[in-house]
């Protein structure tokens, strides 16, 4: 029951991910078309600057539970990787608690402030004559505190399972790190060795 629970986090996390992965395909036809005005044309847009932050910006802020999920964010895991699993876990459930949750809580008190004045007077891009919106893009912001909030919720279970049964929990794995690919059909390569 508890690992359904977690699976469905992870599958929100995934879900959110993808459909802001997204951004990158707008993102790029934008750039392409506005480099097509410019450099062929002579008639560059007045849009294309505001938009392409708009785009990354909302892929970065809303991909971040999604990476969480995945054990995809930045670390110094030289040696951590080296740990015993309970090891691991006792010291990311103390750094989550220490940094982690107060570092989200922030993030979504201080965004809901952000994302409600830039709302409450129609905030518009002062990088354009045009006048792009950008309160939706602040209101990114508290969203995705609030998704790292839960899935961190899931990530604090699984470290609390894995001090208890001396293992990591299972997790979704829809993309892989080529280091990880590379060391799995190593250690494959080496065991059908040792087999013969």
């Amino acid at each position: 029951m508890l690992q359904k629970f977690l699976l469905a986090i992870d599958r929100f996390s995934m879900a959110v991910g993808h459909a802001f992965a997204w951004c990158i395909l707008i993102l790029t036809l934008g750039t392409s078309y506005e480099v097509f005005m410019r450099y062929v044309l002579n008639n560059p847009t007045d849009w294309a600057f505001d938009m392409s932050y708009i785009m990354y910006g909302g892929l970065f802020i809303m991909s971040g539970a999604y990476a969480l999920s995945r054990n995809a964010h930045v670390r110094g895991d030289v040696l951590f990787r080296l740990l015993r699993p309970r090891v691991q876990a006792g010291i990311e459930l103390v750094l989550y608690f220490i940094f982690f949750y107060p570092g989200v809580t922030a993030l979504m008190i201080a965004g809901y402030g952000y994302a409600h004045d830039s709302f409450g007077y129609k905030e518009v891009s002062v990088n354009s004559p045009v006048g792009v919106p950008i309160w939706q893009l602040k209101a990114l912001i508290p969203l995705a505190g609030g998704m790292l909030f839960i899935q961190g919720i899931a990530q604090v279970i699984r470290c609390i399972l894995c001090l208890r049964d001396g293992r990591w929990p299972r997790q979704l794995h829809d993309v892989e790190e080529l280091e990880s690919v590379l060391q799995a059909e190593y250690q494959a390569q080496a065991e059908r060795e040792a087999a013969r």
